[in-house]
């Protein structure tokens, strides 16, 4: 039999997320974002939960957009990097993809181009990383026009840098950009907030807003966890305890002997690590859940199991299951612990860690 290292993936929380995102948005629209395989919780699997929900889907690149095609929705698919290649403006065209704009180059192989996709232009309100500058905008749109692309274009794009922190006024200096670049345009649609953005009070939410993180349960938010803002869980990444020992005062345990115990201790291993994608750099205290109660890591992680604490949980015992992250622990917690973002742990479980879709956690 195989190991029971898996990932739960409720889908009745995916969409009610996505709808406390349609709630938060007001009078826009929400497109969902699923890109990076839907935040590691399979791109199929996710599209088809939303598919009667989300009027629209985004993506980074166009072989997501494909797979998309591939598994039969015929949703409209937003390339938010646009195409890396000419030769790729064809297909987005014939299989109705509407792509990203955010550069001089783009706008070289529109030119060549025999079928012109819908597009979006990109504006740099402050992000720096792609898009045209607000006054450079008129020259652009004027460039579409003189070769007869204006009727292409559907709307304008840009990224908030800072919406995770409440303390900055950032956000609100990029949506005052957007709003005045985009002024002598008011029938073209426009699109800014992203997840973060959903959580201020009296943002601005423009045509469509692009809810991603959040639909999956975790925080876009600093200091704060999913389950704090109103958002369910969608992942549960559970595990077997395997086994079970009691060490002594001044014995260690993994690699490093990086934790010794001061007192009799009882350990238990859990058949999960960094090669499942559990973060190496998640030591010692790092919460998990096992048997009714929280315990805690102690040492390091190894490519293939965990030590847990199980002081406070005095009834577990080898072939419990362990819960990593999920309903009782927040993954935003974990990544804290780990010293990155939620956003990086659920891309990063790995291939050999099965999704298994609509059925709940059994050790929880």
């Amino acid at each position: 039999m195989p190991r029971k290292t898996v990932a739960h993936i409720d889908t009745a929380a995916l969409r009610y997320n996505y709808r406390l995102a349609c709630s938060l948005s007001g009078p826009a629209r929400a497109m969902a974002v699923i890109k990076a395989d839907g935040y590691g919780h399979g791109i199929r699997e996710v599209a088809r939960a939303l598919a009667d929900d989300a009027p629209k889907f985004a993506v980074a690149c166009i072989e997501e957009a494909l797979a998309l095609r591939e598994a039969g929705f015929r949703h409209p698919v937003v390339l938010l990097q646009g195409v890396h290649s000419a030769d790729d403006l064809a297909t987005c065209a014939r299989e109705g993809f509407e792509v990203v704009v955010h550069s001089d180059y783009q706008l070289c192989w529109l030119e060549g181009a025999n079928e012109v996709p819908t597009l979006w232009l990109k504006v740099n309100t402050g992000m720096n990383r792609l898009g045209f500058p607000p006054g450079g905008l008129p020259d652009v749109m004027a460039w579409l026009k003189s070769h007869s692309m204006d009727q292409k274009l559907t709307g304008f794009v840009t990224h908030f840098a800072c919406a995770d922190d409440p303390a900055s006024d950032f956000t609100a200096q990029q949506t005052r950009v957007f709003a005045e670049t985009l002024a002598d345009w008011p029938s073209l649609e426009k699109s800014a907030c992203n997840s973060a953005a959903h959580f201020r009070a009296g943002q601005t939410m423009f045509d469509w807003s692009r809810p991603g993180i959040m639909l999956y349960g975790a925080s876009p938010m600093l200091a704060k966890t999913g389950p704090q803002l109103g958002l369910k869980p969608v992942m549960t990444l559970e595990a077997q305890l395997t086994a079970e020992r009691t060490l002594q005062p001044g014995e260690s345990v993994g690699y490093g002997c990086s934790w010794t115990a001061e007192r009799e201790t009882r350990m238990g291993i859990v058949a999960i690590g960094y090669g499942d994608g559990y973060p190496r750099h998640a030591g010692t205290d790092t919460p998990a859940w096992v048997a009714g109660n929280r315990i805690r890591l102690i040492g390091r992680v190894s490519m293939d199991m965990l030590a847990v604490d199980l002081t406070g949980a005095p009834e577990a015992s080898p072939g419990d299951i362990v819960e990593l992250w999920g309903p009782h622990v927040s993954v935003d917690e974990i990544a804290h612990h780990a010293g990155t973002i939620a956003y990086e742990l659920l891309t990063g479980i790995t291939a050999r860690v099965p999704r298994l879709y609509d059925s709940p956690g059994s050790g929880a």
